[in-house]
């Protein structure tokens, strides 16, 4: 499973506590980022974190980050038509 959220973390070493802390909880997850290189504000400018694993519990990421203040969304899939 995959699962991408989009954060508004900022710098490197936020995002390198927040994996460091995720794979902890799970030792099997593999995990990276993308920072943020937009200068747009939340959500227009996000970072984006993907998990993969064979299972997610993204409510628990979802609320893991809101307790340390980081604004957090799922990534939706979208299917583009012409």
């Amino acid at each position: 499973m995959t699962e991408i959220f989009i954060t508004d973390i900022q710098t490197k070493a936020q995002a390198d506590y927040v994996l460091k802390y995720l794979k902890a909880e799970n030792s099997e997850l593999k995990a990276n980022y993308d920072l943020n290189e937009t200068g747009l504000t939340f959500p227009c400018g996000h970072t984006i974190f993907r998990l993969e694993a064979e299972t997610i519990n993204s409510e628990k990421v979802l609320n893991l980050m809101k307790n340390w203040k980081i604004n957090v969304e799922i990534l939706e899939d979208k299917i583009c038509k012409k």
